[in-house]
């Protein structure tokens, strides 16, 4: 055999024992009378010694090994004179007695350690390299770890595990298809899913009552740190359910993942409506790992004769903690952070809390100190504290306090990424207007019902209705989003109808699930989660990249294997494509 015992996996307990060891080599540190060699596999690191009373055949393998070159090694297990704490195995080293190289390897183009001097595009062209060291090892087996767990639950709770399609329909609602040409059917394409969606429901409508996948889906829109164009969603459905069978099935996986991958007892989880979440925080996915809500001031408290108020549709502050000893520098700052075109603001306001309770704020001249107290008061601002208001439309201030809001967090270390603060967000708005377009748009999808209380209103004043939908969110991040479906063939017609499409439309498009309607369709709903964010949240990180084995880049190419790229023009003429 390769090996009797992993690198990792060798205590001070085996002591005397002989053993044989394979895996790359880390470092060779070649004293000339004696060797030590560290060699590394995914279960850790042991230190292999050649004495100087080793034969000279193994000095001369020694003399010759490099970094990852692949090794065989057989040896005692002995204790470490100067022993390494850093290092499970830093007790014992195995005194060597044979040697062999298995593979030789040039030197790396960075260094297989845990953190690397490789750039992000250099490590990912040599993802193989880059899957070797510890940190993205570590990412890896708590994905594995996380699939088992959810596994483990659904199948506990009934659940059954069903594969769907990869080669579906293209549909017009979403982001955009990968598309994928037919042979057969020339002139003719395939769609890769965006999700299970219609197939999930269609399960429900087949009486398998509980479904899940953990399935690849695959979206063709622009990139960042919590997206790729291939990613992994934890989908689910259940039929005969309401909201809260839905709601306390999954809080229940989620608390299960929290305290069986991460030892974390969490009690129940918070819920907000959308329409609190955007009051408070100026977002659909709040961090709530600290405080910081928003407060609109009213009328009464704007003061009068100040324009900047005076003429805004909203006025907002937060009041961050501690915050009064900020610099005009720190303030500078956070003023031409909020300005950035990205987040729109036309500027900042501070007032300060002095340790006496006085308030100083950068608008003194146009306001009484009553007028400031006011102001304090409705912050519920104490000694040492900082209010920044922010003026301007609604929908810019809210956005502008909400980045703002994330930026002081950030600041006053108030987003510790190994704190958690799951919730869920639910009663969506159903729709959005579009005015471009001058039509409705799902907000979730075309599929989602609206809530009993708004049903009237779906057929008199469809942009009011709520949604029975639902978001799992933590720090901030929307990791799950689901909702309870339409199951009735009249109210489907009649979403298709408000979004727009025609009878022929939404039977060409739609046709095969309206159909399986008409066979005794029963309530169902179901969720999402987002995998690989997910993970990316357990690891204590903001990017999902380094949680998949080979991810794309921020330009959506696989590096290593130069992905995308032209195809032959036989392959092209076989599909009848022809390129511009």
């Amino acid at each position: 055999m390769y090996r009797t015992d992993s690198c990792g996996s060798l205590r001070l307990s085996d002591a005397g024992k002989m053993v044989t060891l394979a895996g790359w080599v880390q470092k060779v540190r070649n004293l000339g009378a004696m060797a030590f060699i560290d060699i590394r596999d995914r279960y850790g690191i042991t230190q292999l010694v050649v004495d100087e009373n080793a034969a000279a055949q193994l000095h001369e393998v020694a003399a010759h090994l490099g970094r990852e070159f692949v090794v065989q090694a057989t040896g005692t297990v002995r204790e470490r004179a100067a022993k390494n704490n850093k290092i499970p195995t830093g007790d014992i080293e195995i005194e060597v007695s044979e040697i062999k190289v298995l593979s030789k390897s040039e030197t790396p183009p960075f260094t297989i350690e845990e953190i690397s001097d490789g750039g992000d595009e250099l490590r990912m062209k040599y993802r193989y390299l880059d899957l070797r060291r510890a940190p993205l090892q570590r990412n890896i087996i708590l994905r594995h770890k996380m699939a088992q767990k959810v596994r483990q639950y659904l199948d506990a709770q009934g659940f059954l595990e069903i594969e769907t399609p990869y080669l579906i329909k293209s549909t017009p609602e979403g982001a955009r298809d990968f598309v994928v040409p037919s042979r057969m059917n020339a002139g003719e394409f395939y769609a890769l899913p965006q999700s299970p969606q219609t197939f999930k429901q269609i399960l429900m409508v087949s009486g398998y009552d509980r479904y899940f996948q953990i399935v690849r889906c695959f979206r063709d829109e622009d990139l960042r740190a919590d997206r790729q164009p291939e990613f992994t969603q934890i989908d689910c459905e259940m039929a005969f359910v309401e909201r809260e069978d839905v709601l306390n099935t999954f809080e229940g996986m989620a608390r299960a993942m929290f305290r069986d991958v991460m030892g974390i007892e969490l009690g129940e989880f918070p819920r907000m409506s959308y329409a609190d979440a955007m009051k408070y925080y100026g977002s659909d996915k709040p961090d709530i790992r600290f405080g910081m809500r928003f407060v609109e001031f009213s009328p009464e408290l704007k003061g009068s004769g100040f324009p900047v108020f005076d003429a805004a549709e909203y006025v907002g502050a937060i009041c961050a903690s501690g915050a009064a000893s900020y610099t005009r520098k720190q303030l500078d700052e956070l003023t031409n952070f909020v300005k950035r075109p990205q987040i729109g603001a036309s500027g900042l306001i501070y007032a300060r809390i002095e340790a006496d309770g006085s308030v100083k704020s950068s608008v003194d001249k146009f306001f009484t100190q009553e007028q400031l107290q006011a102001w304090a008061k409705a912050c519920e601002a104490k000694a040492g504290d900082l209010i920044l208001i922010i003026a301007g439309t609604q929908k810019i201030a809210l956005r502008a306090l909400c980045e703002l809001r994330l930026e002081m967090g950030n600041q006053l270390g108030l987003r510790d990424p190994q704190k958690f603060a799951p919730m869920w967000v639910v009663d969506f708005p159903l729709l959005e207007w579009d005015e471009e377009s001058a039509r409705f748009f799902a907000m979730h999808h075309p599929f989602t019902s609206p809530i009993k209380e708004d049903f009237e209103l779906f057929y008199t004043d469809p942009g009011k209705v709520r949604a029975d939908a639902y978001d799992f969110v933590c720090n901030g991040v929307e990791i799950g989003g689901g909702s309870i479906r339409i199951h009735n063939r009249e109210v489907q017609n009649r979403m298709f109808e408000v979004l727009g499409f025609s009878k022929e439309e939404a039977e060409a498009q739609f046709g095969f699930l309206l159909g399986a309607f008409k066979y005794g369709a029963p309530p169902h709903g179901g969720i999402a989660f987002g995998f690989d964010r997910w993970c990316a949240i357990f690891g204590g990180h903001d990017s999902i990249r380094d949680y998949i084995a080979f991810p794309k880049n921020n330009a959506g190419r696989d590096v290593m294997i130069d992905s995308p790229s032209p195809i032959a023009v036989a392959q092209l003429d076989e599909l009848q494509i022809k390129l511009k």
